[in-house]
């Protein structure tokens, strides 16, 4: 017997966002950050040795080691090196070529540490046991700002034998904790002009003016919003030689964010998410699921005694459809998410169900939000 069932149930998690939500204060600091303060991505290539026999066999990986002889006074005749993307008497199986990349903070100085990842460029199947060899790290101007060496953890294993093979986590990626030092800063100082500009996250003008109101409060008519994401201020006199206390002084100061009226579904994880400005116009909304029920009942027919027929199975279906009756529901104008909520819950709807009954009140109109599906 086999049912099909028109609408899938799954867990309904439905997120509410209240009054008591849109009345939250929030410091600065956390809905903004300063522009010119991020962090920059390194990278380079390099190579890791001292693998048990699980390195990479490729034409690149015997150029690479090659290279690293030839870098430290070891020269390889010219035929050689003319044959190495078809020569493999050169063995690599206790090598990797990987490539590294890492964040350089914006603050770092030099001789601090950073974290390293590391994972293959070749055809390696695991980095345990490896050693990085020194790597430059480079940025985006080609210049070298870090360098990478040292024992790489891939905090996993991976063994195979003729007939089978265990593995956990991805042993072709690994990380080296405080694995880089820092050989070149980044840091540009912050409000050397005598301004400094806030970055909002999520841009909006209302709480762009928000953060302004509550700046020009305390440091009169020294901020001004400049466009939905962004709130430049002047440095006040007396902070001109201290910005540092001057940004930690307005990143503690609270503000009462503005948010979108939006509704987030994500069927996979059945989350529902609906935010607290959420309004629905007066509808009348139904909703119903459908099951059919299949049953297969061969039968296995008999021909008449000497008719020289042959006996054969007939199938037959069963098909029993049941349509959940549900009752018609009106929404009068909701006044809070709390209203929409049980208005929902009263008929009885799963995320599914959700995706289905939004996607239609938003093309009919009666939804006032951003709907957005994950």
């Amino acid at each position: 017997m086999t049912i099909h069932h028109s609408m899938l149930r799954l867990t309904l998690i439905l997120v509410l966002g209240g009054p008591a939500f849109c009345r939250a204060d929030v410091r600065v600091k956390d809905i903004t950050t300063v522009s010119g303060v991020r962090a920059n991505q390194l990278v380079g290539m390099g190579l890791v040795t001292g693998l048990n026999g699980t390195g990479g066999k490729n034409p690149e990986t015997r150029q690479f080691a090659v290279n690293m002889l030839q870098r430290f006074g070891l020269r390889a005749d010219p035929t050689i090196r003319a044959q190495l993307r078809n020569d493999s008497k050169l063995k690599t199986a206790s090598l990797s070529v990987v490539v590294v990349t890492a964040d350089l903070p914006t603050f770092a100085k030099k001789g601090s540490t950073l974290d390293v990842t590391v994972s293959t460029f070749d055809d390696a199947s695991s980095l345990q046991g490896g050693q990085l060899i020194m790597t430059p790290l480079m940025g985006v101007d080609g210049e070298v700002y870090a360098v990478a060496s040292g024992p790489v953890s891939i905090g996993g294993f991976s063994f195979e034998g003729d007939a089978g093979s265990v593995q956990k986590n991805h042993p072709t990626t690994g990380r080296l904790a405080g694995g880089a030092t820092v050989e070149k800063e980044t840091c540009s100082p912050v409000g050397e002009d005598g301004f400094v500009s806030l970055l909002l996250l999520e841009p909006d003008y209302e709480t762009a003016s928000r953060i302004c109101q509550a700046i020009n409060i305390v440091y009169p008519e020294a901020a001004r919003v400049t466009d939905a994401g962004t709130v430049e201020v002047m440095v006040p006199i007396q902070h001109e030689g201290d910005v540092p206390t001057f940004l930690s002084l307005i990143g503690q100061m609270p503000v009462r964010p503005d948010v979108k009226a939006k509704v987030v579904i994500n069927e996979r994880t059945g989350t529902v998410v609906i935010g607290a400005k959420v309004k629905l116009s007066p509808v009348l909304i139904t909703h119903a699921n459908l099951a059919v029920i299949t049953s297969e009942t061969p039968v296995v027919s008999q021909p008449a005694p000497f008719s020289e027929g042959e006996t054969a199975v007939v199938p037959r279906t069963d098909l029993e459809v049941i349509e959940e009756k549900s009752p018609v529901t009106v929404i009068d104008e909701t006044a809070t998410v709390g209203d929409l909520a049980r208005a929902l819950n009263a008929l009885g709807v799963t995320p599914r169900d959700l995706s289905s009954i939004f996607q239609q009140l938003k093309a009919a109109g009666a939804l006032h939000a951003e709907l957005e599906f994950k």
